[in-house]
């Protein structure tokens, strides 16, 4: 029998062995074999990474179990309604630098934003114009217009506009389960010839993202607030252009320098103005006055990245 000759002075070291000095450089060549050569890169970048930010801070067995509880618990949060590690992801600013990795604006094209945590439930189909608001519960009513272009100027006929937010006080429907209608504030627009959109909402509030769960008590233990600026999520999609995910905030918002999750971008900011105009609130449907706003959305032409 061959004597095991690991650790005697002088031996070469067995090259899968574990060693602290070459941690990263043993564990990346363990994924020598996946086939997906993407895979493989991200896998390698990834351990890499990972051991170096260990060895930079130092990283105690206790912080190392701390951490694997707060992931545990991040997970244990996500439900139908709920994903706890979008919000991590959003309040890291991994969410918004995906994005705009992804989705370069280059001055020409609408920037996009993140999804955030609250798009789980399927948006209802909508006519144009509309009103969103079927709870009725408050808040100023408002008229949203737009037109969907490509680079060129040309329209985007038939393109899909989804549509959600908060309610006047800061909550989205699924945070208020059996107090307002499933899917409140929620609509699936489809953009006419010309690449037109309207309809009828209420102006958001700024709100508090969920601090109930592991991504709260990490806002708190790092000292920041978890408000955002008050907006309306928009997703635009049809055949042949890149789906665009952005935000439109409201000018005067608060938070719309520290918004928690980093989604704010200047070009997305817009005025809500107010419209003292009675006969175009009885065109569409509004009390009158009412705030109006356009925001009219530029999508890139080609295959998804």
């Amino acid at each position: 029998m061959a004597e095991h000759t690991t650790g005697i002075s002088g031996a070469a070291p067995l090259p899968g062995l574990f060693e602290a000095e070459r941690s990263a450089e043993i564990v990346a060549a363990s994924f020598a074999g996946a086939t997906d050569e993407r895979l493989k890169e991200i896998l390698g970048s990834l351990v890499r990474h990972t051991h170096a930010f260990v060895k930079d801070v130092g990283l105690t067995t206790e912080e190392w179990a701390a951490g694997i509880r707060f992931l545990t618990g991040t997970g244990q949060k996500c439900d139908e309604t709920r994903q706890e590690f979008i919000l991590l992801s959003d309040v890291l600013g991994v969410s918004m630098l995906v994005e705009t990795l992804n989705q370069p604006a280059d001055g020409q094209f609408t920037e996009s934003t993140v999804e955030g945590p609250f798009h789980m439930v399927d948006s209802p189909p909508r006519a144009l114009g509309d009103s969103i608001d079927e709870a009725g519960r408050g808040g100023e009513p408002c008229l949203v217009t737009g037109r969907v272009t490509d680079g060129d100027g040309r329209p985007v006929a038939g393109a899909g506009i989804d549509v959600w937010q908060a309610d006047a006080d800061g909550f989205y429907d699924v945070q208020r389960p059996g107090e307002v209608p499933e899917r409140n504030l929620r609509g699936l627009f489809t953009a006419d010839e010309d690449g037109r959109f309207w309809f009828r909402t209420i102006v958001p509030r700024y709100y508090p993202i969920p601090t109930d769960g592991p991504v709260g008590a990490l806002l708190k233990a790092g000292g920041r607030h978890s408000n955002r600026a008050a907006h309306i999520h928009v997703e635009v999609s049809a055949p042949g252009i890149r789906t665009l995910t952005t935000h439109l905030f409201v000018d005067g918002s608060p938070y719309l320098d520290s918004d928690a999750v980093f989604g704010v971008k200047e070009s997305l900011i817009r005025s809500f103005a107010q419209v003292d105009d009675p006969a175009r609130a009885a065109e569409h449907g509004l009390p009158n006055p009412f705030r109006h706003v356009d925001f009219p959305l530029t999508v890139q032409r080609g295959a998804q990245p």
